[in-house]
């Protein structure tokens, strides 16, 4: 017996056009919210944000092969960068920087970056699509004057809804070339190809050469500097060597 090919998800604006419909009548705008850098042990992390526009029940369609940024190849997301461009209302990218990691601890960095990602968009959000199983947006969003967005949760929104799945190209694609920069000021750790994350090359980089002004030194780096006090990880977990983990 022939054992059954597997299928990758595809995307689609389910969610968003459902959220647009609780959100009540009128043109709606639906971000979806992805991170990546989160396990590297160098540069910022980078979150990106894509403004969907729903009216009367209807959304402008994202191109065809949009996909969670870590099942296509490099080539790929950069030929979907201007297409997402284009047929979203509006894309952003938000940063925080590796000073402001080892300051504040991974976790509160990333909202930081995503609550900058949804202020440079050219609209103001109706509901927001979060990657996750943790509200941490709606606590400084609702601070804020005005109506606060409507923030669903919802794990593997980037396999599964597809305004995080462009969202999840936006920060990737915005996050390597930032390194491809920086590794051109400091090309002795890798960065071009390793992208700041834990492959045995940088790791050795770090050992010969100790960590620079963009390496996250509150973290286990394995190189001659001893490792700063302060938060590490808010959740717990670590970086794993050798393997992006977005």
């Amino acid at each position: 017996m022939t054992a059954p090919s597997l299928t990758r998800a595809v995307p689609t604006l389910d969610l968003e056009l459902a959220l647009a419909t609780r959100c009540g009548p009128g043109p709606r705008i639906v971000v979806g919210i992805d991170e990546v850098g989160r396990g590297a042990l160098a540069g910022p992390v980078a979150v990106g944000a894509c403004a969907i526009e729903v009216v009367e029940g209807r959304a402008l369609a994202l191109p065809d092969g949009v996909r969670d940024s870590k099942a296509l190849t490099a080539r790929r997301r950069e030929q979907l960068v201007e297409p997402i461009r284009s047929a979203a209302r509006s894309t952003a990218v938000g940063w925080s920087e590796p000073a402001e990691i080892d300051e504040l601890g991974i976790m509160r960095a990333l909202t930081l970056a995503a609550l900058r990602a949804i202020d440079a968009l050219e609209v103001a959000a109706d509901a927001i699509i979060l990657d996750g199983s943790v509200d941490v947006l709606t606590p400084d969003l609702s601070r804020r004057p005005g109506r606060c967005p409507r923030v669903e949760l919802r794990v593997k929104a980037d396999r599964d809804c597809a305004s995080t799945a462009a969202a999840s190209i936006i920060a990737k694609v915005a996050r390597d070339r930032r390194m491809q920069e920086l590794d051109a000021v400091a090309p002795a750790y890798g960065w071009a190809a390793n992208k700041g994350y834990g492959s045995a090359t940088h790791r050795t980089a770090i050992l010969e050469h100790g960590p620079s002004d963009q390496h996250r030194r509150s973290w286990n780096l394995g190189g001659r500097e001893p490792v700063l006090p302060g938060v590490l990880w808010d959740d717990q977990s670590s970086p794993q060597p050798g393997k992006e983990r977005r």
